[in-house]
């Protein structure tokens, strides 16, 4: 059970509840909040049960608490068991006979530790609760500690089905999805046989947490009706219980085992992106001294998918420093190979040749280390592609990343762009669509990924639905190859005024003359399309059917 339970009034101070039991996580003990109240129990027996076996329990006292019912008696119970420690969040007046009592003032408190009304709040929590306080309590030290990367539980299936026959399926999916998972070298996935032994016991997310030494854990759901059943599963964040993701999926029974590894890939599919951006927010609310290698990491990601000059060669500055700190540290060295390649592209560089060089080292240098972990070798080689041009060299590495992990997003993106480039535009859509799918929770990626299917449409001469694809995607990413296509799609549609503006926003943000960006098509036939646009852009060629 729970060393601290904390009472508060959630319509005003959940904010205030969520940094004090952060604060106190961060000093090992173990914190309850109702955001962890399990769906399938009573809320007030749990709460009472929870209640009775903390050994502290912390009153956020504000007007709105003042008031409740549930606070009032929260309190009043660990007055009687002697183990009441009351804060006070504003000016609010305290209700008897709590107005008699000892009361820690944190009104505007930020998270400062060393901040007497705080000190005060961990002074009485390590008197009821044993501990230093400035490390794991006593009853947490046998814990294992976190990874260094994302980690994640994934917790037996309930089977909602009234069928016990059914746990053999609900159990087996959560075999699969383990699997799956396990493809992902960025993610530490615990054994199935560990989390299958939490199998019928009633356990709250942070308790699997403490005990697993994961930041994540994944729980979901079956239930079968007819021929049909339905999965549920949510994704979930076992520092503060907020939920990531959720989604829910319903077929036949017909075949059991496609069934299962077709939901497996769809949900550690998506777990990936949701992980990555959960833990880039992490981060990013951290100092920015004294970080490790893998925080270095997250805080270029954050800053390389803006897709900004300025701060495509900031992300390029952490992750030089990300691998100085781990020499073996290949996804560092695969973002900043796709960075340096960015930068090339798009002439935002008067030294593209040094640029090229230093991306074609990093490809090649992630490609050795980690030739096994498909995001790697997906970006490394497609880096390498961009700086080199030479797509038949790796091209054998995106499929090989293809095959390590069918569902990794970031790899069906990069194999559909392949495509595209190659002129497959139906192969290369459906596999950016794939892409799509995998990974709807990272808003900027499927950004770019329409962007892409706008060059597919242009090369099937589908060029309407290219115009409204690409004058969307380069309004939220101001990338310069894409307002180069624009101006050819726009060109080749005779709309000469929108072909000219596109013309000028690619100069203003790219020193390269435009026709390099027809470089992408390895077509004779797509390439000459696209400087047939641009020349019509630049008043170089009459509008189609305006010939004299």
């Amino acid at each position: 059970m729970s060393d601290v339970f904390i009472s508060y009034a959630r319509s005003t101070t959940a904010k205030q509840a969520q940094a004090v039991a952060e604060a106190l996580r961060g000093l090992g003990y173990d914190v309850w909040l109702d955001t962890e109240l399990p769906a399938h129990r009573s809320y007030s027996d749990v709460i009472e049960e929870r209640l009775k076996a903390a050994r502290a329990v912390i009153v956020i006292w504000s007007a709105e608490a003042a008031k409740s019912e549930w606070v009032r008696s929260e309190a009043d119970r660990a007055r009687e068991e002697h183990k009441l420690v009351q804060v006070r969040v504003d000016g609010a007046r305290l209700p008897m006979p709590f107005d008699q009592i000892q009361c820690a003032d944190l009104a505007g408190w930020s998270g400062d530790l060393d901040a007497p009304g705080w000190a005060k709040v961990a002074g009485s929590v390590r008197n009821l609760v044993g501990g230093s306080g400035a490390g794991p309590s006593p009853s947490s030290q046998a814990q294992p500690s976190l990874p260094s990367k994302p980690s994640i539980a994934v917790m037996p299936f309930a089977n909602l089905s009234g069928d016990a026959e059914q746990d053999y399926f609900a159990d087996g999916m959560v075999e699969e999805i383990v699997a799956a998972l396990t493809r992902f070298k960025s993610i530490f996935v615990i054994a199935s046989g560990s989390t299958l032994s939490f199998k019928g016991k009633a356990v709250t997310p942070r308790e699997v947490a403490r005990e697993l030494g994961v930041r994540y854990v994944l729980e979901g759901s079956v239930r079968k009706a007819g021929g049909r059943v339905r999965i549920a599963v949510k994704l979930i964040d076992a520092g503060d219980g907020a939920q990531i993701w959720a989604d829910r999926f319903e077929d036949t029974l017909e075949d059991v085992f496609a069934l299962q590894d077709k939901v497996a890939l769809a949900v550690a599919g998506v777990i990936e992106p949701s992980v990555r951006l959960a833990e880039i927010r992490r981060v990013s609310k951290r100092p920015t001294e004294n970080m490790g290698s893998y925080d270095l990491y997250l805080r270029a990601m954050a800053l390389y998918e803006t897709f900004a000059p300025a701060e495509v060669f900031k992300a390029i500055e952490l992750l030089e420093r990300s691998v100085a700190l781990d020499p073996d540290f290949a996804p560092a060295m695969s973002v900043a190979a796709q960075s340096h390649a960015y930068i090339v592209a798009f002439g935002w560089t008067d030294d593209p040749a040094s640029h090229r060089q230093k991306g074609v080292e990093l490809a090649q240098r992630a490609l050795r280390v980690r030739d096994a972990d498909s995001q790697v070798l997906a970006q490394a080689a497609y880096s390498a592609i961009m700086l080199t041009g030479d797509l038949e060299a790796g091209a054998p590495h995106i499929d090989r990343a293809m095959a390590l992990n069918p569902g990794a997003s970031h790899v069906w993106q990069l194999s559909g762009i392949m495509q595209i480039r190659r002129g497959n535009a139906d192969l290369g859509i459906e596999q950016v669509e794939t892409a799509m799918r995998l990974d709807p929770v990272s808003s900027v990626r499927q950004t770019a990924q329409r962007m892409f299917i706008a060059i597919g449409r242009l090369e099937q001469g589908r060029l309407a639905e290219a115009a409204a694809i690409l004058k969307e995607t380069t309004r939220q990413i101001d990338t310069p190859f894409g307002h180069a296509i624009l101006a050819a799609v726009e060109g080749l549609l005779g709309n000469v005024v929108e072909a000219k503006s596109a013309l000028a926003r690619y100069r203003e943000r790219s020193n390269n003359a435009i026709e390099r960006s027809g470089a992408f098509f390895i077509r004779p036939e797509h390439r000459e399309r696209f400087l047939e646009g641009v020349a019509i852009a630049e008043g170089e060629r009459p509008v189609p059917g305006t010939e004299a």
